[in-house]
């Protein structure tokens, strides 16, 4: 399916339904650099491990949305001036689980990728996911480009989706990039912002 027969939003205008909103977290570290070298489309991968995350077995391989939450250190340069260290930040993602066919892969991998161009990298980061709907299959591909061009459309669909009030955190709580509005919603959010443990499951940015 060609992106230009997709549709450009996705779940009901009343909000994310059962089962979700889906949580997983875990500390980010360096990864083997495919999203942002080849693909031009930074991820953060997470071990598909239903003992640490126990729905994450039986989600059908595809493409899910919803938000993210980092716990960047008050010296980066994404992290608002004033704003308290121990407060993690919110952003959009999108994220893929499953084998990712194009590139061969033999073990089930979760690769999340949050919609903000940061100034800098955030390895060691705690990051917290809220998945709140499904987007599309799983997808093969014959060539890098038309990979690309799916993810590219994944991220609007997310992004559309995500822009209605029963599907936004309030307004103050999301980072948004420069001249970029944001919505004021009502989308119960304190899993992402609440105190981050000490130790959690690694996961790896690309």
């Amino acid at each position: 399916m060609s992106p230009s027969t997709r549709p450009s939003i996705v779940g009901s205008d009343q909000g994310p339904e059962l089962p979700y909103p889906l949580k997983m977290e875990g500390k980010v570290i360096s990864g083997f650099g495919r999203g942002s070298k080849e693909l031009g489309i930074p991820t953060a991968n997470l071990p598909v491990d239903s003992s640490v995350t126990s729905w994450i077995e039986d989600k059908t391989s595809g493409v899910y949305f919803g938000w993210a939450s980092l716990l960047l250190p008050e010296t980066h340069p994404d992290r608002p001036a004033g704003s308290p260290a121990d407060t993690p930040l919110v952003f959009p993602m999108v994220m893929s689980i499953g084998y990712n066919p194009f590139y061969k892969n033999t073990v089930r991998s979760a690769e999340v990728h949050i919609m903000h161009k940061f100034a800098a990298d955030f390895y060691g980061a705690h990051m917290r996911l809220l998945l709140l709907g499904f987007i599309r299959p799983e997808l093969d591909y014959t060539t890098l480009e038309a990979l690309i061009e799916d993810i590219n459309y994944d991220c609007v669909v997310a992004k559309n989706s995500l822009r209605r009030k029963a599907w936004a955190p309030a307004k103050d709580t999301v980072v948004t990039a420069s001249g970029e509005e944001s919505v004021e919603g009502i989308l119960n959010v304190e899993w992402l912002t609440g105190p981050v443990p000490e130790a959690k499951p690694e996961t790896k940015v690309e």
